[in-house]
């Protein structure tokens, strides 16, 4: 996402999403935003992030693998990223029909 080492995105909810379309979801080979994997973002004052999101299935094996990159990306592309705090929520169970349009052309889901 950065061109340089320098160039990092402001500390706002929507640039956090921006920076997250770098984790792709390794079974996919498609980015968790656009896979609906990702509920919410919060940007705390104290320049904590929190990221709510889900799993294709309760008992996938990426979670850990995923909220190491997820806080990597975050604290390598936006400014003054603090703490990453990543949750794992099954509630609402994620379904296909959380994906993009681009994320379901991608996969063939029509």
């Amino acid at each position: 996402m950065a061109e340089t080492t320098e160039e990092k995105l402001a500390l706002t909810e929507d640039n956090v999403k921006q920076a997250l379309k770098q984790v792709d979801d390794p079974e996919l080979g498609i980015n968790i935003v656009d896979l609906g994997l990702v509920y919410e973002v919060h940007v705390q004052e104290t320049r904590d992030v929190q990221v709510v999101m889900t799993l294709t299935t309760p008992f996938c094996p990426i979670g850990p693998s995923i909220k190491q990159q997820i806080a990597q990306v975050l604290k390598k592309d936006v400014e003054g990223v603090d703490k990453v705090d990543v949750q794992f929520t099954f509630n609402p169970p994620w379904d296909k029909e959380m994906m993009t349009e681009d994320a379901k052309m991608e996969l063939g889901i029509f």
